[in-house]
């Protein structure tokens, strides 16, 4: 028996997933690092074991392909070949011609047509009641990332689908409902960037498919669609949520943003974490805070707990639109920091600012109501109106 305390926190259940910091807290209080019987792994609670799990090379991102392993070849083989499920050198070979693209100047050239497609959605919305997720958090930054990469506007709509049935398994136990959409749109998601790669490689545009399809000759095919895709979920999932969840509790409290919009941004990543868990596996012998894994045992940063560490975070539990410095781990550490946070960040500022500026004053005009999902949290309908 592991000599840690344990745990039998049901992370599927409503209560859990309709607020689950008053379970992080009591379990933080009992050690940075527990022992989760459900899953039959550690879970890292504290910000400091949560930093710990993620900048420990030791501590790695190991895919295993899903079984049936036929059935879900779809759903593997976009994620056995991405960055993000897997370790230098692999990662590194991945990452690179991803982050050269980003480094050609690819996000802030976006920021004008940021506002312009924030002010095109805002002049659609009734102001006195509207689904600020539905309406204008959502279909934004997939729009947005959809034009970073070269994806036609006209299926704004498919990708949006397609990232919710895929990110759906990455909850604890999913459905086999839930298996059959997630297979499905991984296929059709991926005949549409085979597509556009193919087209691009003849007819090369200044986007993000084209740098991948011509320039990244270290990729297979398979890995540039995986890549692809990997960008087009990660590249809108965070910003929808991180958003959602924000604007909530700053309703919830009659609060605007502040005069400094990005310190309200790092507080709406802080403080209701759109990922709540990411999950690692020791390839050696490691410790973490005290607790020694042997090679394959499991531990998982429990982002959101460890974002509201009283250790680290004066008034842990208070949002705070002017709180600085922030030292929250919403967006990673370590080699797997995201690669899209300097774009999440500026198109969360621009649409925090975009909506205020529009409306000014805004109140929850119904009851929030949640995606139902724990490793990602988020909203799918927020009303709200100008009050």
């Amino acid at each position: 028996m592991p000599s840690v305390p344990t745990t039998s926190l049901d992370l599927n259940s409503a209560e859990v997933i309709a607020n689950p910091y008053p379970f992080f807290e009591e379990e933080r209080s009992r050690g940075g690092v527990v022992w989760h019987e459900p899953s039959q792994m550690y879970l890292a609670m504290s910000h400091a074991a949560a930093s710990t799990v993620q900048r420990t090379r030791t501590l790695g991102r190991i895919w295993h392909d899903l079984e049936p392993l036929g059935y879900l070849e779809p759903f593997n083989l976009l994620h056995r070949n991405q960055m993000m499920e897997n370790e230098p050198p692999n990662h590194t070979r991945l990452r690179r011609p991803v982050a050269a693209a980003f480094n050609r100047g690819h996000v802030e050239r976006l920021r004008p047509r940021v506002r312009e497609l924030a002010a095109t959605l805002l002049d659609e919305i009734d102001p006195e009641r509207f689904d600020v997720i539905g309406e204008f958090a959502e279909p934004l930054p997939v729009l947005v990332i959809a034009e970073l990469l070269g994806v036609p506007s006209t299926y704004t709509s498919s990708l949006r689908d397609w990232s919710q049935a895929i990110v759906r398994m990455y909850e604890p136990s999913p459905s086999a409902m839930v298996v059959d959409e997630a297979v499905v749109a991984a296929g059709e998601f991926a005949d549409l960037v085979r597509a556009l790669i193919a087209q691009r490689r003849s007819e090369p545009a200044d986007d993000l498919i084209s740098d991948l399809a011509n320039n990244a000759e270290d990729l297979t095919d398979d890995e540039v669609v995986a890549s692809v895709v990997l960008l087009l979920n990660a590249g809108h999932e965070a910003s929808v949520n991180v958003f959602g969840n924000g604007l909530v509790s700053l309703l919830e409290r009659g609060l605007r943003p502040a005069d400094n919009v990005a310190l309200t941004v790092e507080e709406m990543l802080r403080f209701d974490s759109a990922l709540q868990l990411f999950e690692r596996t020791a390839t050696e012998p490691v410790e973490v805070e005290g607790v020694l894994l042997e090679p394959g045992q499991k531990i998982a940063a429990m982002i959101g707990s460890a974002n509201r560490d009283p250790l680290v975070f004066d008034r842990a539990g208070e949002f705070d639109v002017t709180r600085d410095p922030n030292p929250h781990l919403a967006f990673g550490v370590g080699v797997h920091f995201c690669l899209g946070a300097p774009l999440a960040r500026m198109e969360l500022s621009e649409s925090l600012s975009a909506l205020f500026a529009r409306f000014g004053s805004l109140g929850l005009v119904d009851e929030p109501k949640s995606r139902g999902t724990f490793v990602l949290r988020g909203y799918h309908q927020v009303m709200v109106g100008r009050t």
